[in-house]
């Protein structure tokens, strides 16, 4: 079976006809089996568990006292409701009302330790509600939208505009070359980037394009290499703020590559026993993406042959 990506996994029904009905959605509010996790400025609260870390989950009614008008409903795990409830502010709530119930851990962090349902509950929640920070306004005509749909849609009552939440997809690349006397892929390095580490290629896709257009341009523009087939990998839900990351192998037709100094500052060719040092951490130079990545997948994949 297909290992997943991180954040992905999410084992909730987002009942998604269901939250719709208003009716519905006030009789999961009140069923007394509803849950809440909660959330501070896109961090989930975590508290140890055998040895690990897990979510920390409230009664609704519970999380309902400490913070108010600031939930989202998730969907429905074994038949009961699922919502978050988020803090917002630069003081950490656990010094407050949250205190003693466990410690918000930043998304990054909690992808390195959670487990798979439990990080893709939170990281759903993380994009909904940076989605609804975003979106206070209508976009059509500039008056403020409510909440509708547990918090999956968001209305306009001046103008009647509806707004969903928005996914931005990104295409997250290896290119490939094979001409030489043994394969080699490529990875280049942000200059925001830690010291050393070097990771896939990726940008946004742009209106008109396809996935293999949007790839084969991007690694044009990166890279200055030519991209002759594209392959599907894989994809990742990434909530930073709400990408989609679509993961791919691309074969370039030449190695003479170039970094554009505006989005990548350097490059470098790995041979695939350079690609297993470096994800074992054992290249002199070179450090490869972190665990929960795609594109440490992608680099994986190719390593293994």
């Amino acid at each position: 079976m297909f290992t997943p990506n991180r954040f992905s996994g999410n084992p909730l029904d987002r009942s998604g006809d269901l939250r719709n009905d208003t009716a519905w959605l006030a009789a999961q509010e009140a069923n007394p089996e509803a849950l809440a996790m909660l959330v501070w400025e896109g961090s989930p609260m975590v508290e140890d568990h055998d040895g690990g870390q897990r979510l920390v989950w409230l009664s609704l009614a519970h999380a309902r006292d400490l913070v108010t008008d600031r939930d989202v409903f998730l969907g429905l795990w074994k038949g009961a409701p699922v919502f978050a409830i988020e803090f917002e502010g630069s003081i950490d709530p656990t010094s407050g009302p949250a205190g003693g119930l466990g410690r918000f851990m930043d998304m990054r962090s909690a992808a390195a330790v959670l487990g798979d349902a439990d990080l893709g509950m939170a990281g759903t929640a993380k994009a909904l509600f940076d989605w609804r920070r975003r979106h206070g306004f209508c976009a059509a005509c500039g008056r403020p939208t409510v909440q509708a749909s547990g918090g999956w849609r968001r209305l306009c009552e001046a103008c009647g505009a509806e707004h969903f939440p928005r996914v931005d997809p990104v295409v997250i690349m290896l290119p490939v070359y094979s001409g030489g006397d043994e394969p080699r892929c490529l990875l280049g390095r942000q200059a925001r980037f830690p010291p050393g580490r070097m990771s896939a290629l990726a940008g946004f896709m742009e209106p008109g394009e396809t996935i293999e257009e949007a790839c084969i341009r991007e690694v044009r523009e990166e890279a200055g290499l030519e991209v002759s087939s594209v392959a599907y990998h894989s994809s990742q839900p990434w909530p930073f703020p709400a990408q989609l990351m679509i993961g791919l192998m691309a074969e370039v037709t030449h190695d003479d590559a170039a970094p554009d100094q505006t989005e990548l500052e350097a490059v470098a060719w790995l041979t695939r026993a350079e690609a297993r040092a470096a994800l074992a951490g054992t290249h002199p130079t070179i450090t490869a993406p972190p665990p929960y990545a795609i594109a440490r997948r992608l680099l994986e994949t190719w390593a293994e042959g």
